[in-house]
């Protein structure tokens, strides 16, 4: 029996390439968006490619819609993709912008798993959540220190998660992506200059001169989401999936190096 797939963020990136490509396996797939607009466009691109899913509004802020989703879909798998980042150096980025970040990586995360966790239970249903965080859940990436610091606290989630629902049989998995071109870093690294002005913040703008550069070499995104579909799919995936192998090892390898260096 084909298993249904809730996916969040699926207007772009690594949630709507999942989404298709599940589609495209013969899988029931939900693609939520954040706003009717985007549902249009998902719609229409998912019509032109003969890809049947189902597409809905999902704002992961509104508890309207998280109430109105959980409520009409029975699901068995949910990918909570959505995400946002806000740049810049944390001893002066605006605390408004810290939140918005929170309240969509981590709360909203967190309100849309416990309702449908709500349900599985009710229904005795073997299930799995995977959330899309980030490396930089798992080590801070200068000049993003809060953006990682919300992928730092779905990390956490996640792992109690794992633990609390063990009997459950509800099953808890993470990914967490190196760099790559969905377009996600470039807009964080435009949103510092939003607010960010050198003639009345310390940070010096050269802080920011290798941020090109390092864009400049993002990978392609369809491996990442490859990733997320296989891990989506694998009754006994690992729970931390960090793709590619390269950036697992570079994140373990400055793990390592926490443990000695100075204050």
């Amino acid at each position: 029996m084909s298993k249904t797939i809730l996916i969040t963020g699926a207007a772009s990136g690594f949630g709507k390439i999942a989404a298709f490509d599940l589609a495209k396996k013969g899988y029931k797939v939900i693609a939520t968006a954040q706003v009717y607009p985007q549902m249009t466009d998902l719609i229409r691109e998912a019509k032109e490619l003969g890809v049947n899913l189902t597409v809905d509004k999902l704002d992961v802020t509104n508890q309207r819609d998280i109430a109105y989703i959980t409520q009409k879909y029975d699901i068995d798998i949910l990918i909570s993709n959505a995400g946002i980042m806000e740049g810049g150096p944390i001893a002066e980025q605006p605390l408004d912008l810290i939140r918005s970040m929170f309240d969509v990586n981590v709360f909203g995360g967190l309100e849309l798993a416990q309702g449908f966790i709500k349900k599985f239970i009710a229904q005795r249903k073997p299930a799995k959540i995977v959330f899309t965080t980030s490396m930089g859940g798992l080590w801070t990436v200068p000049y993003v220190a809060a953006y990682c610091a919300s992928k730092h606290a779905m990390e956490a989630i996640a792992e109690g998660l794992k633990t609390e629902l063990a009997e459950f049989n509800i099953k808890i998995a993470t990914c967490n992506p190196g760099v790559f071109g969905t377009g996600f870093n470039d807009r964080g690294v435009d949103s510092i200059f939003r607010w960010y002005d050198p003639k009345t913040n310390f940070t010096p703008s050269s802080a920011f001169d290798g941020a090109a550069e390092s864009l400049s070499h993002q990978l392609d995104p369809q491996s990442m989401a490859d990733c997320i579909v296989n891990v989506a799919l694998d009754d006994n995936s690992k729970f931390r999936n960090v793709h590619p192998k390269e950036t697992e090892d570079f994140v373990k390898k400055l793990q390592a190096e926490a443990w000695t260096v100075k204050s």
